[in-house]
């Protein structure tokens, strides 16, 4: 079967959408549901003292007031599946997640829930529950004075790079800063649980089933083989639901014990103090370069915002920008600040989509210093090896990226000189541009494909659906290479009962389940060339098992990444984990893209507009070609957004969150977007995997925050290095 050609079908899931017809996980009822409603504390650090529920349980409908003293102790047994090279990180770790607590460690840790016939009664009673605390001096911003910095353990090191610093003719240091900022699905955080027959059924908004599952099982000694943990479809994820949440648990346990379903939701303020966010961070770049405009050097130390025990490394930030450019010498360092508050964690495009609005910035500092046009710099510094490793890239079009998308945005046309270009009404204009990286993972995935004379058309494969298209991906794979009927096509993804589901983020979804989804494909293909044996029988392979009659025929097949053995395959199936890359064994695998943004800052209100974009990617393989081109629509929306609007207000002196509402936390709306013209490198990568295809969803946005911000100092001639660019910033 070739790929080379895939049309451009649309996504199977748009028209439940548009009549609104889409589950998601509050969607779901059952007959006598109860409601259930946190209680958050109200300190930022200390220890209950107690809690007075007797109003809550005199309001009408309230049935129950859960407290830490109705959930067991986690079951000291149970071993949290973790792969044999990956610590157990606090900060995205899944095996025991926190309830209700006794003892706070951040503003909005629930302290009690309520269970009720009616949402209107479970949040009455929340309200009358009243807790009395025993306070701690807390820190909750990194200036704060009980800030603990903690550095890296090892520096990510290429070559020599003090030693470089001192051949080098030009120099640029600078310090980038990205606000804290959360990340805001459509979708609330929410759960729905059924224990029926001694079995457990959990609809979950999550990206990470397989994760919820393990979290119940320790948490209320339970058998993982008696859970099953459904997430159909996800309203936005971004990584805030890439792992379990205590709120699932909950629903849980309350179901269990008072024998009937259970759902809760978590209102939007509330997701802001106990849900994970894209941390605060501070960048230091030096870059050095000989007279040519080669970079010889880099130094690069990255710092951020992270609860006392969370372990999302900054070290992280090390993983695209050393790749970025053929720069032999550079040397990368990393500071954990500790504070106050929830676990930060994954947020679209992490860590490179600071990362490179910090090193793109620098790069653009360094080409105005030489006095080189910043595409030139960029193409004179291109190269085929990955600097850490030393292996060769999979594939690596960035000059194809760069030219393409100079010649789509004009940049011939762009003048030199910072503040040169105005329009007619006035605006200076600005051109900018930059790179971006993310890397390219695989997981491994496991594929059952059934076909029926029935016309009816199933495949069960390991993903989850957040709106990122992944089925459409499968459907158009499997489309392209069996005759069966589009209509009787179900996908099935999301669900530990249908196939074992790995965590879906970091862009390692498609990866995982498109080339197991083309596995079955062809295992099919080879499966009814021996049943027909050699036998012509007109029609669609559905008229064609009816013919014989054959009521269906199924395969199943698995897939794993470069490198990766039968383990990894029994590994997905305890722990929906088991993601390789971006360096495999005999080479590393990235994405690339390069973003051209125009600016126009208005005269007299200095109010930022981008009327239009153009981005080219190098993703390998474009499987589905409309949903490549939405991702990369909302990723520079989003780059726009992290850039000129969003930032989390956090109060210091009681440790809460101050714009946890959409009213108040700035995002962009489509009056703020112009035109965002797409390119595709369009190449298989052969090595990556059998489908040719590498990651997307994360690398659209990275480097797009600096073409902006490139795009003002050319149009103002004013660097801007912390994000969000306001109006004052350019007064």
């Amino acid at each position: 079967m070739s790929i080379e050609q895939l049309p451009d079908r649309a996504r199977v899931d748009a028209f439940d959408k548009v009549r609104g017809t889409t589950k998601y996980a509050a969607d779901f009822q059952r007959p006598g549901m109860l409601h259930a409603v946190l209680v958050p504390s109200l300190i930022a650090k200390g220890k209950v003292v107690r809690v007075d529920t007797a109003a809550a349980l005199a309001v009408p409908g309230v049935l129950r007031v859960l407290t830490p003293e109705d959930f067991p102790e986690p079951n000291p047994d149970f071993e949290a599946p973790t792969a044999e090279d990956e610590e157990e990180e606090d900060g995205e770790g899944y095996a025991v997640p926190s309830t209700v607590v006794n003892m706070i460690a951040y503003r909005g840790q629930p302290i009690a829930v309520v269970i009720a016939e009616t949402l209107d009664a479970a949040v009455e009673g929340a309200e009358k529950v009243t807790g009395q605390y025993q306070e701690e001096p807390f820190s909750v911003v990194m200036e704060s004075p009980g800030a603990q910095r903690e550095p890296i353990d090892e520096a990510v090191v290429a070559g020599n790079a003090e030693e470089a610093f001192g051949r080098a003719s030009v120099i640029v240091e600078e310090t980038y800063v990205s606000p804290t900022q959360h990340h805001n699905p459509l979708e609330l955080l929410g759960a729905m649980a059924v224990f029926e027959d001694g079995r457990l059924t959990i609809y979950d908004t999550t990206q990470h089933t397989m994760g919820v599952k393990n979290a119940i099982a320790a948490s209320l000694w339970i058998d993982p083989a008696r859970i099953d943990v459904k997430s159909t479809s996800v309203g936005g994820g971004f990584g805030q639901k890439a792992h379990a949440y205590g709120y699932s648990v909950i629903a849980a346990h309350a179901a269990i014990q008072i024998g009937r379903p259970v759902r809760i939701v978590i209102p939007r303020g509330h997701i802001f103090h106990i849900a994970s966010y894209r941390p605060r961070s501070r960048h230091h770049v030096r870059l050095g370069a000989d007279s040519s405009g080669r970079m010889i050097a880099a130094h690069y130390v990255a710092e951020h915002e992270n609860s006392r025990e969370g372990g999302l490394s900054p070290a992280e930030y090390h993983e695209g920008t050393p790749r970025l450019y053929d720069i032999a010498n550079y040397h990368g360092g990393g500071i954990q600040v500790r504070l106050d508050r929830q676990d930060a964690g994954y947020m679209r495009c992490p860590f490179p989509h600071q990362a490179c609005f910090a090193f793109e910035s620098a790069v653009d500092e360094l080409a105005h210093k030489i006095g080189m046009d910043p595409v030139a710099l960029r193409l004179n510094n291109d190269g085929q090896t990955d600097p850490l490793s030393g292996k060769p890239y999979s594939s690596r079009f960035v000059t194809e990226c760069i030219t393409e998308g100079a010649r789509r945005f004009g940049w011939s046309r762009r003048s030199h000189a910072p503040g040169s270009m105005t329009a007619p009404n006035g605006a200076q204009v600005g051109w900018g541009m930059a790179l971006g990286n993310y890397p390219s993972p695989m997981s491994p995935a496991i594929a059952t494909l059934r076909i029926g004379a029935n016309g009816r058309t199933r495949i069960t494969v390991s993903g989850h659906e957040m709106g990122q298209g992944i089925k459409t991906t499968i459907a158009n794979t499997l489309l392209q290479g069996l005759d069966v009927d589009p209509n009787g096509l179900e996908v099935v993804i999301g669900d530990t009962s249908a196939a074992p589901q790995h965590q879906t983020g970091a862009s390692c979804g498609t990866a995982g389940c498109v080339p197991a989804t083309l596995k079955a494909v062809r295992r099919m293909q080879a499966a009814l060339q021996e049943l027909m044996d050699g036998r012509s029988v007109p029609g669609n392979i559905h008229r064609q098992l009816a013919t014989i009659r054959r009521p269906y025929l199924q395969v199943e097949v698995s897939e794993v990444a470069p490198g990766q053995g039968a383990e990894a395959i029994e590994y997905l199936r305890v722990s929906g984990d088991g993601a390789a890359g971006p360096e495999y064994p005999e080479f590393t695998s990235m994405s690339w893209i390069a973003h051209f943004v125009e600016v126009r800052v208005e005269p007299t209100t200095r109010r930022i507009r981008m009327p239009r974009c153009v981005s080219v990617v190098d993703c390998g393989r474009v499987i589905s070609p409309r949903t490549a081109r939405s991702q990369v629509h909302g990723g520079v929306v989003w780059a726009f957004s992290a850039a000129l609007r969003e930032a989390t207000e956090i109060d210091p002196r009681y440790g809460g969150y101050l714009n946890c509402d959409l009213a108040e936390y700035l995002i962009a709306v489509n009056a703020d977007i112009g035109e965002i013209e797409v390119g595709f490198v369009d190449k298989p990568d052969p090595l990556a995997n059998s489908a040719g295809l590498k990651s997307l969803g994360e690398v659209v946005m990275a480097g797009a925050s600096a073409a902006i911000a490139n795009a003002i100092f050319h149009a103002t001639g004013k660097r801007l290095r912390s994000m969000p660019f306001r109006i004052e910033d350019l007064l």
